[in-house]
């Protein structure tokens, strides 16, 4: 005796495999596009005058989604805090916003980063670890070069 279901069950079962696999491969595309994708250049200190540093970076998103830089912490300083500059009044801030797509630029006269009370001062020519921490990307790891005092890279 022949069961006549048995193929056309099996193949429907397959077929619904075969789906399954696919759409599972679209969601993992679709999760890049839906994920930052941070990168950060042009990152320098300022050499200090004082027992307190300035940092300066751009981070760029060519992520489909918005992130945030929540922190930054580094050796040569136990409170690193990061600050916006708005009408020639600097104050500090929780996060930056990252957009998709766009970038958080740190720059001389604007949002930048603050190293209070330096454990030790760096001289121009040194580089300056710093981990960035975000709300969605783990954190990345950054060198500062530390430059000469006055030094500005748009006019550069």
């Amino acid at each position: 005796m022949r069961r006549r279901g048995a193929p056309t069950f099996a193949a429907a079962a397959l077929a619904s495999l075969l789906s399954l696999v696919a759409l599972a491969g679209c969601s993992s595309a679709d999760a890049t596009e839906d994920t930052p994708q941070l990168k950060v250049t042009g990152a320098f200190m300022p050499q200090p005058v004082s027992d307190m540093a300035s940092g300066f970076l751009t981070v760029t998103n060519s992520g489909g989604a918005a992130d945030k830089l929540t922190s930054v912490t580094s050796d040569i300083s136990d409170e690193v805090t990061i600050h916006e500059t708005k009408d020639q009044k600097m104050r500090q801030v929780k996060s930056f916003d990252i957009p998709a797509g766009g970038e958080l630029s740190l720059a001389r006269g604007g949002s930048h980063l603050m190293f209070m009370g330096l454990k030790t001062k760096p001289e121009q020519g040194q580089r300056i670890s710093v981990e960035l921490h975000f709300e969605k990307t783990d954190p990345i790891k950054v060198d500062l070069p530390v430059k000469e005092t006055t030094y500005n890279p748009t006019q550069h």
